[in-house]
């Protein structure tokens, strides 16, 4: 059971981090960023290249550099990185369709569009390798802990350590400060916040920001405790957010902590002999929730208006 536990926190507390992103672009526009998977993509692979000194190997040709950076340092500028481009994925996909008040599903089909052309630019610059990060690299961690029976990767320990901190940060950081105040403002009515003076265009603009950081960070966690199949894998993950969103409630900050701490535990209880059915207990998981209580586990119901 502890390892159950162990293994289900680890992955679902990345589950939770990634899904945040999603939750708080939906609190305020009301709509899916489906290009938040590429961006999670994105930050995995910078950081391998910042801390192996190692780029291309898609049609462009691969080669080393000497120049590295540690693998904190290394997730920290990536992390940068995806906040800039999530700023600039909401300049572009977002608020130029905000200004003619869209309807949600073209919102949908911009963010997709946006999101294919960074997972092709990924596959062109990077090829469909697997990508793995060096040892030498992570030999700041133990590569295995034995205590009583519980087997624990150090790489396990790393991503459930920062995962966490990160979660506690971000709750303290939306509850206490100004700026957590006035995205909550603005999610709630954005027209009695711009009239309060809350400037409701830096605000979506930071929130995208913070996406982006939170997706690099989670992308970098799973590509150093797994490895980068591809490309396409921060697309699996994406669904992934999406089902962790709708379980513990749309928009809920604290309902996707909730939802991807379940998730992950729900996929570790699955037997290693029936490991092919992770991705289906999980969905069925959503599925039931989605009968039982369709605004999730955390959210508010809707009000029928007549």
């Amino acid at each position: 059971m502890l390892q159950i536990l162990l293994n289900g926190l680890c992955i679902g507390s990345v589950y939770a981090l990634f899904a945040i992103g999603y939750a708080l672009v939906f609190s305020l526009l009301g709509v899916i960023n489906f290009a938040h998977g590429a961006v999670f993509a994105v930050g995995a692979y910078l950081t391998w290249s910042l801390s192996s000194g190692t780029w291309g190997g898609g049609l462009w040709p691969a080669y080393t550099s000497s120049f590295h950076l540690p693998f904190w340092q290394a997730a920290l500028v990536s992390a940068l990185f995806c906040a800039l481009l999530a700023m600039g994925l909401e300049k572009v996909a977002f608020a130029p369709l905000r200004k003619r008040h869209a309807e949600a599903l073209q919102y949908l089909v911009s963010s997709l569009g946006f999101g294919i052309f960074l997972v092709n630019l990924l596959l062109l610059f990077y090829g469909a390798e697997t990508k793995n990060f060096d040892l030498d690299i992570l030999s700041f961690v133990p590569p295995l802990i034995e205590w009583n029976g519980l087997f624990v990767r150090g790489v396990q320990l790393l991503i459930l350590g920062v995962s966490l901190i990160s979660l506690l940060l971000i709750l303290a950081l939306f509850r206490f400060s100004m700026a957590g105040k006035g995205l909550r403002a603005v999610a709630e009515n954005p027209q009695a916040a711009s009239l309060l003076g809350i400037p409701v265009p830096r605000i979506m603009s930071l929130t995208f920001a913070f996406s982006g950081a939170l997706a690099s960070l989670a992308g970098t966690l799973i590509a150093a405790g797994f490895s980068i199949p591809g490309p396409h894998f921060g697309m699996l993950f994406g669904l992934k957010g999406l089902a962790v969103i709708v379980l513990g409630g749309m928009g809920e900050v604290s309902g996707a902590i909730v939802g991807g701490l379940l998730l992950g535990l729900m996929e570790a209880a699955v037997p290693a002999d029936y490991s092919g059915y992770k991705e289906a207990v999980g969905f069925a998981l959503l599925f039931g929730v989605l009968l039982l209580r369709p605004e999730g586990l955390l959210g508010r119901p809707q009000k029928e208006k007549f």
